[in-house]
């Protein structure tokens, strides 16, 4: 090859190289992170209520229809802008959601849920953060989509908004279900 096509092939290949680059990036969202839980089950646990460490939850008293899981924590500022669409979400809709109090102080999570509402079917306190570690959290809030046979489907890192809820749970919580999820009737 001479000097002059070497020339002509270096900023063409370069150029290639940066499109592939570019193109993969794209598809790299921080807000996916992949999860070895998708597709299999819930993890077993055995851990207090929040409002009452005397009452103990395990994975049987889960809900058997589609639901979330939302873990969160009241030292968490991310959680504390998600809670007031949580308040929205659990209103407005039937879908069931289970709280994870996520490495919390229990007098901590419960002013929190007294100040600010209750969206929560149940709340779970893993003081510890072993269930958290069983479903790979990294940190709070993180959400899942769990079907009514207790398989975990999606998971979300982040605060859920109503973009996120519109664009993507509520499409994946409809496919899961089977149909589309409708408000709850208001009077």
């Amino acid at each position: 090859m001479n000097k002059k096509t070497v020339t002509a092939i270096v900023p063409i290949v370069v150029f290639i190289v940066l499109v592939v680059l570019f193109w993969f990036a794209l598809d790299n969202d921080p807000k996916k992170l992949n999860s070895n839980l998708i597709d299999k089950p819930v993890p077993e646990f055995q851990l207090p209520a929040l409002q009452n460490p005397e009452q103990v939850f395990t994975k049987a008293d889960l809900p058997d229809e589609l639901f979330l899981i939302n873990v969160w924590g009241s030292w968490c500022g991310p959680c504390h802008i998600e809670h007031p669409y949580l308040m929205k979400y659990a209103q407005k809709f039937s879908i069931p959601i289970v709280g994870v109090n996520y490495k919390d102080k229990t007098i901590d999570g419960l002013k929190f849920i007294k100040d600010k509402g209750n969206p929560y079917h149940m709340i779970i306190a893993d003081q510890q953060g072993n269930l958290g570690i069983d479903l790979g959290v990294y940190g709070a809030p993180e959400t899942f989509i769990v079907d009514k046979m207790g398989t975990i489907r999606f998971r979300y890192v982040g605060v859920i908004d109503d973009r996120v809820w519109n664009k993507k749970l509520l499409p994946i919580m409809e496919q899961v279900k089977g149909s589309d999820i409708q408000p709850v009737a208001t009077q």
